[in-house]
């Protein structure tokens, strides 16, 4: 699989458990905690690969423009790993803060998910080209199994 397809992938798990989390209410408590570690999983795994693989490459191949998204969208790495998930993490799933702040966190990932969908995708396609990027996402299914495996995440797809 090639890297762009791999991160696709990981987009679409990860928009399926932010509605899951949406569309749950604070009597589920089992499972928005559930959910939430699902989340925090996927997302840790997910931005080690795009800031250990992809975003390099993108970064390496670019100019300017490309070193520009590249910034914005470790910032937007560090704002949902450091602020906005340690901030879920500690509010009670059986309150409606929670849900709040399970909006902001599905508003913030969207957002970056779309920008690197519409933008930094399409543009690592082009500079990066077919065998870059399906040597890349070798490197990447490489390293997810193994970070899976340190993370003790057997129920996750690979």
């Amino acid at each position: 699989m090639n890297a762009i397809d791999l991160l696709k992938a990981d987009h679409e798990r990860v928009k399926g458990i932010l509605a899951q989390l949406s569309e749950s209410t604070e009597r589920g408590v089992k499972k928005r905690t559930e959910l939430l570690a699902k989340l925090e999983m996927e997302i840790s795994i997910h931005t080690r690969l795009e800031e250990e693989v992809l975003y390099p490459a993108y970064k390496k191949a670019g100019g300017k423009e490309q070193d520009i998204m590249y910034y914005e969208a470790k910032e937007e790495h560090r704002t949902v790993d450091t602020l906005v998930l340690p901030d879920l993490k500690t509010t009670d799933p059986s309150t409606l803060e929670f849900a709040g702040r399970v909006k902001v966190v599905k508003e913030l990932l969207e957002h970056h998910i779309e920008e690197e969908e519409k933008e930094m995708f399409p543009q690592a396609k082009k500079l990066l080209g077919k065998t870059t990027l399906d040597e890349l996402g070798a490197e990447m299914e490489t390293l997810k199994a193994r970070y899976k495996k340190e993370l003790g995440a057997p129920n996750l797809a690979a």
